[in-house]
């Protein structure tokens, strides 16, 4: 018997009785296949599922998970999906040609059976009432389209509902803990840092409106290597501010921040007492990098991200984890000593080499403490980690699942998004590098030109592990050409006509409108339906942990809405009609509300 999935997406948390597609699809796959038996599995991981649902389908996952079995045969997939083409109907699926091997017969015989089912099921409410046509295209595809009452009738639960009708409770209170940004505090934050902050922080935003208990972390490398390198460069800067010919170190740190750092430690009087150079370089080491920390904390706050705890490296070792994570990966038979040094068994889950904790030197390697951190992170009890890299940190993924399984976990508990760098230009050409930083443009220079809400959207608009290109004079543009400024100014210009309502006493109360779709036209209907699409979206990027899918989404709805209005007035004499698109209006008002919310950016009222 085979098991037939359906990964699709439950669009409201709510069912209602009245909502009978999804009803009518299983019974009618049941009366087709009656031998079949129906299983839902593992809902997050279902492949091959194309998830551009729209609200049409919203009980569909809850009425099939009364109907699971308790056997788990061969699987048969169903896709369900939004086709790109209008006339194709609003919801197709090509189950037919699924089922088309395991009942022997032709695909297009099992599609007409289906339809003929599902419009000959007695229901609550009639077929046709909530179908305007069902049809059956090329080798089998079903495509549905739904009448404008069922339409507006979900329309008026997102207006009832708001926030609860967009966004579902599918973490169910789960612990994840997301590191991000975790940038070594020897010099500003510089793009890249950027984007994976305005990454982490709307990640942490969208699984925390769909229910999950997010702790949001920054790890502080203060004990490593390149601390010491930024004390010695400061050190080098600070010997020769004093007129001594001291060399700078060959990899050392540069920029005017160097300097910066040299003088700041010598304003603030430490130099007045007489010091061996050890300890003056201990001291220049300590405090360049709580200087250059509190900056990158300043630079994050002013950038809207914050995070719940900062977990340091020095801390680590000072309460003995490191070599307690170390005995705890030995006791499990993971930990070996070969060629005077000491390794962990990274091979046994399928990383390419095994690799060095502890150097034949006796000095511990960079990945010692990172198995002491993450082990740490198990210990508190999360259900997912979710680590935010740099794309140059991708090789080092294999082996830092190999200590979340050595610790008996599935390395799918540590999930590691990396983030590609971002190309800054201005005019469409490079600019060049900062001469503050010396290396590269900071996250500071950009937030300050052009703000940290545009800065955000801007490094939302594409998946992570994709390079990026932000022009400058694009981002200060105020015209549609300007992503940022045409999704907010969408949302400023529904405030604009509510405001042009008030002052003409003119007022609408939703349950008071006739939602039979007959005051929308077809532009109107095509709007209708992109919002009801908004719920899908934001499960899949919450599922997918994708955020950028809600930028994208915004400029498309602002993109539907803008010609909209310039198009049709909102308001006219005809009362009904303008009461039907004032609520029209609140609708995509609420929508672009929710997925700026997300996003960290402002929704202004005026602009």
């Amino acid at each position: 018997m085979p098991v037939i999935r359906i990964g699709g997406i439950r669009l409201m948390k709510h069912i209602s009785s009245s909502l009978c597609i999804k009803t009518t699809l299983i019974k009618a796959l049941k009366r087709t296949c009656s031998s079949c038996h129906y299983r839902i599995t593992d809902l997050h991981k279902i492949a091959k599922i194309k998830l551009n649902l729209t609200a049409m389908e919203k009980a569909l996952r809850e009425i099939l998970l009364k109907a699971v079995g308790s056997q788990q045969p061969e699987a048969v997939q169903i896709e369900i999906e939004t086709p790109k083409e209008e006339s194709f109907g609003d919801l197709s699926t090509p189950i037919a040609m699924s089922l088309s091997k395991i009942l022997k017969k032709p695909p297009r015989k099992i599609a007409e059976d289906i339809v003929n089912a599902v419009q000959s099921l007695e229901l609550e409410v009639k077929s046709s009432e909530l179908f305007e046509k069902i049809d059956i295209a090329g080798p089998g595809f079903i495509n549905f389209t739904f009448t404008k009452v069922f339409l507006c009738k979900e329309l008026k639960e997102l207006l009832e509902k708001h926030d609860d009708f967009l966004a579902e409770n599918i973490g169910k209170g789960k612990k994840v803990q997301i590191e991000f940004v975790s940038a070594n505090p020897t010099g500003p934050l510089h793009l890249g840092h950027g984007r994976g902050a305005a990454l982490g922080a709307a990640l942490s935003n969208l699984l925390n409106e769909a229910g999950y208990n997010v702790e949001k972390e920054f790890y502080i490398n203060d004990a490593g290597r390149q601390v010491k390198l930024l004390g010695m460069s400061v050190f080098a800067k600070y010997k020769q501010s004093q007129g001594i010919d001291y060399p700078f170190p060959d990899d050392g740190y540069r920029g005017e921040y160097i300097k910066d750092l040299s003088e700041d430690f010598r304003v603030q009087g430490s130099e007045l007492q007489v010091k061996d150079d050890d300890t003056l370089l201990k001291e220049i080491t300590d405090f360049s990098y709580k200087k250059m920390l509190a900056e990158i904390k300043k630079d994050l706050e002013d950038f809207g991200v914050l995070f719940d705890t900062w977990q340091s490296e020095i801390e680590l070792y000072k309460s003995n984890a490191v070599q307690q994570a170390i005995d705890d990966l030995k006791a499990r038979g993971y930990i070996f000593e070969e060629d005077g040094a000491t390794w962990f068994k990274s091979t046994a889950f399928g990383d390419d080499k095994d690799r060095v904790i502890i150097k034949k030197d006796g000095d511990y390697t960079y990945f010692t403490p990172d198995i002491a951190y993450h082990r740490k992170k198990i210990l508190k009890g999360f259900d997912e980690l979710i680590d935010i890299w740099g794309a140059d940190h991708h090789g080092y993924v294999p082996r830092m699942q190999a200590v979340i399984q050595a610790l008996g976990y599935p390395k799918e508990h540590l999930r590691v998004l990396l983030v590609q760098m971002v190309t800054l230009l201005r005019g469409g050409k490079p600019v060049q590098m900062s001469k503050r930083a010396g290396e590269f443009i900071t996250l500071r220079e950009v937030m300050d030109e052009i703000g940290a809400d545009t800065t955000k959207f801007l490094f939302l608009t594409r998946r992570s592990d994709s390079h990026l290109e932000v022009d400058i004079e694009v981002a200060k543009a105020q015209s549609s050409e300007n992503p940022v400024y045409y999704v907010q100014y969408a949302h400023a210009r529904i405030n604009s006509i509510f405001e042009k309502a008030r002052q003409e006493a003119i007022g609408y109360r939703q349950e008071a409108i006739d939602f039979n779709g007959d005051l929308f036209n077809d532009e109107e209907m095509r709007i209708v339906k992109k919002l009801l699409l908004y719920p899908a979206m934001f499960r899949n990027a919450a599922l997918a942990h994708e955020p950028h899918r809600i930028t994208f989404y915004l400029q498309e709805l602002a993109g539907m809405f803008h010609p909209y209005y310039h198009k049709h007035k909102v308001i006219s004499e005809d009362t009904e009609v303008t009461k039907a698109r004032l609520a029209l209006c609140e609708a995509i008002s609420i929508v672009l509300k929710h997925g700026l919310k997300i996003l960290g950016v402002k929704a202004p009222e005026k602009m």
